[in-house]
């Protein structure tokens, strides 16, 4: 079933579209489409979104790796650098910093009327994607491969088995959430 739905590129865009409407609904409902929350995020003083992220995590990871175990997907991870990293989360960073909003965040943000998120957040999406499409043959050539760690899993770094993984990750997460909530934020 997966791999039929795989080759029909109209089913995927419209599932895309349908999931992605979902994402943005969800987004807004935990409210870190607001730009007061993100800032407190930013500020440390408000863990909304932190929250928000992890729950994500932890409900995608319990979902996935069942899928995997049943030979529904396949993983296919993609290479990774320290150059590539430090790159791109610099950039990230200096957008998000300076808007308030991620593009997930700014998108949603958008559909519930914010203009500054539209303005700011779709128009630098765009932005950011014109130029990095312009400078992205020099990006390949001198920072991706910088610090080169290949297509390696947290299971396959720490040599451990995808059951230890998803157990270690889930108390890891459940202890975040009980340590904010200990401290209050």
């Amino acid at each position: 079933m997966l791999r039929s739905l795989h080759q029909q590129q109209r089913v995927q865009l419209v599932l895309g579209l349908i999931i992605g409407i979902f994402f943005g609904f969800f987004l807004q409902k935990g409210q870190v489409t607001r730009y007061d929350i993100i800032m407190g995020q930013l500020l440390l003083t408000d863990f909304t979104v932190a929250k928000v992220i992890l729950t994500a995590i932890l409900v995608g990871m319990l979902g996935i790796y069942p899928m995997k175990r049943l030979g529904l997907i396949q993983f296919h991870p993609k290479a990774g650098s320290v150059g590539s990293t430090v790159f791109g989360s610099l950039i990230f960073g200096i957008g998000f910093a300076l808007l308030g909003y991620c593009p997930g965040t700014s998108v949603g943000a958008v559909g519930q009327g914010s203009l500054d998120a539209l303005f700011g957040g779709v128009a630098g999406i765009l932005a950011g994607a014109a130029i990095y499409s312009i400078i992205y043959p020099f990006v390949r050539d001198h920072i991706q491969g910088l610090g080169s760690f290949g297509e390696i899993t947290l299971q396959e770094l720490f040599n451990i088995s995808e059951t230890k993984m998803v157990m270690g990750m889930t108390v890891f997460i459940l202890a975040v959430f009980v340590g904010l909530e200990f401290i209050g934020v």
